[in-house]
């Protein structure tokens, strides 16, 4: 069986296509950004890359930065289109199935291309923002209910995507729902009791969607007798996270940790990291399941978590198993969440062994990698 898998470089994806290492399947991925180099965590898939540019030619770089009209006008005649590359890709492999991981950046532009195939079978895999804020994203209604209408199988990583996409006259084949990353690897032996953490850990996204800013502002709301004992760390940290953090007068008085966005760190590290930390907070204004919530959960951190669309209280009660940030703008809201989570130990205690007990049951990679490899087998068949 030949799979050609159409996604933007993300490590979800590369986690789960690894699902499939070592099987029958013949795989295939289509680089539909053509960004960075060969992946080598997925070195036995197919790689299609290197296709936008005709002729990659001396001084590309420095003609980009510093004469940046010139290079724009270079590139109209120097790139590819992307749909006559992916016509031929197809073409030349031939695939049983076609599946797409997240649709503005991977579906929409090869669209047409998929259209034209009617008897090839298409998968479609909703990420985060891809259906709850789509239009937010500038993708018109029509274009929306157009790729639907293409999809044969549709799998979410959350209930609610699955609620709007029906809602959108949807006619195809519900797969079900799946974490992007087809599941969680707990290692049990890092999940640390209650009385032994001392990390507070933050998502440091600052973009149009991410929003740890105002996570800082609560911080700085939060007496500083609650946190003086607490190693404060912010992973994926935006430089405007990372300015306000430096700049910060009570935060200095603080044991910080700041990785900047660009700064990989390796999945097993960071779930050790959520293994010893108390609370992980993730503010931001549109997302599907977050995957760091869930392995946050599974390493028994206690959850603040902003809850965009509903989609977070699928798996957070608030009050019981982690807190809901409702208003993300609301830094004094995320401060009092903040602040009743450390003055609630026996809560935290609780909501503990529900997460990690939740997320294994629910969310547990190896458990959930057969389901995932018969899907593309049913398809076939």
């Amino acid at each position: 069986m030949k799979i050609l898998m159409i996604a933007i470089p993300n490590h979800h994806f590369f986690q789960w296509v690894n699902q499939l290492k070592g099987l029958e399947y013949e795989v295939y991925w289509f680089n539909s950004t053509d960004g960075g180099s060969k992946v080598d965590r997925i070195d036995w898939v197919h790689q299609i890359k290197g296709w936008k540019l005709k002729y990659d030619y001396p001084f590309r770089y420095f003609i980009k930065n510093k004469f940046p009209l010139i290079y724009q006008n270079i590139q109209f005649y120097n790139e590819r289109k992307i749909t006559t590359v992916f016509e031929k890709v197809v073409n030349d492999i031939q695939p049983d199935i076609i599946h797409c991981f997240e649709m503005q950046l991977a579906g929409l532009p090869v669209l047409e291309v998929i259209e034209q195939r009617v008897n090839l079978k298409f998968i479609y895999s909703s990420w985060g923002n891809d259906v709850y804020f789509y239009k937010e994203l500038g993708v018109p209604e029509e274009q929306f209910k157009k790729f639907l209408k293409r999809v044969d199988y549709l799998i979410t990583d959350c209930k609610r995507d699955y609620e709007i996409i029906n809602q959108n006259d949807f006619r195809g084949k519900f797969l079900g729902v799946y974490p992007g990353n087809g599941g969680i690897n707990i290692e049990e032996k890092y999940i640390q009791a209650i009385k032994e953490r001392n990390v507070l850990i933050i998502k440091g996204y600052e973009d149009r969607l991410g929003k740890a800013l105002k996570v800082i502002e609560a911080i700085e709301l939060v007496p500083f007798e609650l946190l003086k004992n607490l190693q404060i760390i912010i992973y994926s940290a935006d430089i405007s996270v990372k300015e306000r953090v430096e700049k910060s007068d009570f935060f200095k008085s603080l044991k910080v940790e700041i990785y900047e966005r660009e700064v990989f760190i390796a999945n097993a590290d960071l779930l050790q990291l959520m293994g010893r930390s108390i609370l992980h907070i993730a503010n931001n204004i549109s997302d599907g399941m977050p995957n760091v919530l869930l392995e946050a959960m599974g390493m028994g951190a206690f959850p603040i978590q902003s809850n965009p669309g509903k989609a977070t209280e699928e798996v957070i009660a608030h009050g019981v198993n982690g807190l809901l940030i409702e208003n993300p703008f609301d830094s004094l809201e995320i401060a009092k969440n903040i602040e009743w989570a450390i003055l609630n130990p026996a809560v935290r205690a609780q909501a503990q062994k529900h997460n990690v007990d939740f997320v294994a049951k629910n969310y547990n990679r190896e458990y959930l990698k057969a389901g995932i490899v018969q899907l593309y087998k049913d398809i076939i068949s």
